[in-house]
């Protein structure tokens, strides 16, 4: 089981993999012809009945929900299927498939095109890559979030806090990104003035998903990407032989989320074994207790050190119920901001054409009860940190979570 949220929703353009463009994947239109006035050919046509015919039926099958919100799914294939077979392109079809799963009101319920499942795929891998994390806004332009230094998009003058608009003029989410292959992005700088910028993606190594920071005394800093294989060991392995007035600080801002085990093994680091933490209530009904169960790493028992947990409005998924749990059993002190309220428990399904259908298979409510989905966690003490205080290098949640571990309120 996995906890992801929609792939299209965080892009992490810092991945790719060096192949050429699939077949079916998007080119610029002909000269004289808009995307609107194609049509698709047969064989992309087929395609696209398989892939939303796969889509459709999942989602009539499996989605966590049997009434599915009160959704008219019958009514949704009459309207989105016509549009989905009449797609050209990639982007075309899974914005069409999107919509669709928008109905749901489920920020898990995606589909993500081949490329973006490639990339996600290769997250970990040494690839050619733009080198910027982006999300995307309630009007369709993406938030730069995150420039890595090094890369194309620091060498173009991309900054935190910048805005990238996608059209069909350029580069788009639905193509792979090739080494030496320029892409062209539209950015809107901190003034608000568009900028035609062209990046050459080039081979970088990948950027570690877990991080110990003990560059300040008395504190380890665990910085943590996502619930990714292997989470749970490293953990372990930070935690052992860890001074008992030594604090822990784990930071989950803008951690996606992942894999169940692994939030398991984390909490098993803090928690007493045995211990009910969550239910996992299934299509029929049944509730499963979740208790801490799996060893984490070498440790054998868990740690008795204060820890303080820090959130914002990118933790999802595992990244709220591993802070709920230990905020709800006494165990950390939750700083930040409120959390993404995106907390079912989803399944990826492969597509026919390479894609991914992510769909929420089990609802999730905390040990007390608290259903978290669509409120998510509320921090015990709310520090909010500014793209203003991130460009100029504070960190101001960070700060005070070390304090109050310290003592120094």
């Amino acid at each position: 089981m996995r906890f992801r949220p929609c792939l299209l929703a965080l892009l992490a353009l810092t991945f790719g993999t060096s192949v050429a463009a699939p077949s079916g994947a998007w080119v610029p239109s002909a000269v004289g012809v808009s995307a609107e006035q194609a049509e698709p050919d047969r064989e992309r046509a087929r395609t696209n009945q398989r892939v939303f015919d796969k889509v459709w039926n999942e989602v009539r099958r499996a989605y966590y929900d049997p009434t599915l919100h009160g959704v008219d799914w019958d009514a949704a294939r009459d309207t989105y299927r016509p549009q989905a077979l009449a797609a050209t392109n990639d982007r075309e079809l899974y914005d069409v498939l999107n919509r669709m799963l928008d109905l749901l009101d489920d920020a898990h319920a995606s589909a993500s095109p081949p490329a973006v499942a490639r990339r996600q795929d290769g997250l970990r891998t040494r690839r050619a890559v733009v080198g910027m994390t982006m999300t995307r806004g309630d009007d369709g332009i993406y938030n730069v979030e995150r420039v890595r230094p090094g890369s194309p998009a620091e060498a173009a003058g991309i900054r935190l806090g910048w805005r990238i608009r996608i059209d069909d003029g350029g580069w788009t989410p639905e193509q792979d990104i090739v080494e030496g292959q320029p892409i062209s992005v539209l950015a809107i700088d901190d003034t608000g003035a568009e900028r035609t910028l062209t990046l050459v993606p080039t081979v970088m190594e990948p950027t570690p998903a877990f991080v110990a920071d003990r560059s300040r005394a008395g504190v380890v800093v665990l910085r943590i990407e996502g619930f990714e294989a292997g989470l749970g060991r490293w953990m372990g392995e930070q935690l052992t032989d860890l001074p008992p007035e030594t604090d822990v600080v784990v930071d989950l801002r803008g951690n996606s989320g992942g894999l169940l085990i692994e939030a398991e093994a984390v909490l098993s680091c803090f928690l007493p074994g045995g211990q009910t933490w969550a239910y996992r209530i299934s299509r029929g009904g049944r509730r499963a207790i979740l208790r801490t169960e799996t060893p984490c790493g070498t440790l054998g028992a868990p740690v008795a050190n204060d820890v303080a947990i820090l959130v914002g409005p990118t933790s999802r998924s595992a990244a709220e119920l591993t802070p709920a749990a230990l905020q709800e059993a006494g165990r950390a002190v939750v700083i930040g901001e409120r959390t993404a309220g995106s907390v079912l428990i989803s399944q990826d399904t492969a597509l026919p054409d390479g894609g991914r259908l992510t769909l929420s298979r089990s609802d999730f409510i905390t040990g007390s009860g608290v259903r978290l989905e669509k409120t998510g966690v509320e921090p015990d003490l709310i520090v909010p940190t500014t793209v203003e205080d991130r460009l100029a290098g504070r960190d101001p949640a960070l700060d005070r979570a070390v304090a109050i571990l310290d003592g120094d309120l």
